[in-house]
């Protein structure tokens, strides 16, 4: 799989638990922090229709906010 790639801001809870889901099982993540940058909130709008973090790309699988069963769904099992 991909690594995934999780659209952050500075102040979000629901990011911080992303990134620590992902650093508890061991998965390497790829985080783009939107706070600032306009055209990351493009990219990630287009990819959710939203705007709403965390946005969480997984190989095309897009999950918004922090949803813990569908992210462990499509991590597959693997970790």
């Amino acid at each position: 799989m991909a690594k995934p790639v999780i659209y952050t801001t500075f102040t979000c809870p629901f990011c911080k638990m992303a990134k620590a889901f992902f650093k508890e099982k061991g998965v390497e993540y790829e985080e783009k922090d939107v706070t600032h940058d306009e055209v990351l909130q493009q990219e990630m709008i287009k990819k959710s229709g939203q705007f709403a973090v965390p946005v969480i790309d997984l190989g095309g699988t897009i999950i918004v906010g922090f949803q813990k069963e569908k992210i462990e769904a499509a991590l597959g099992g693997e970790k």
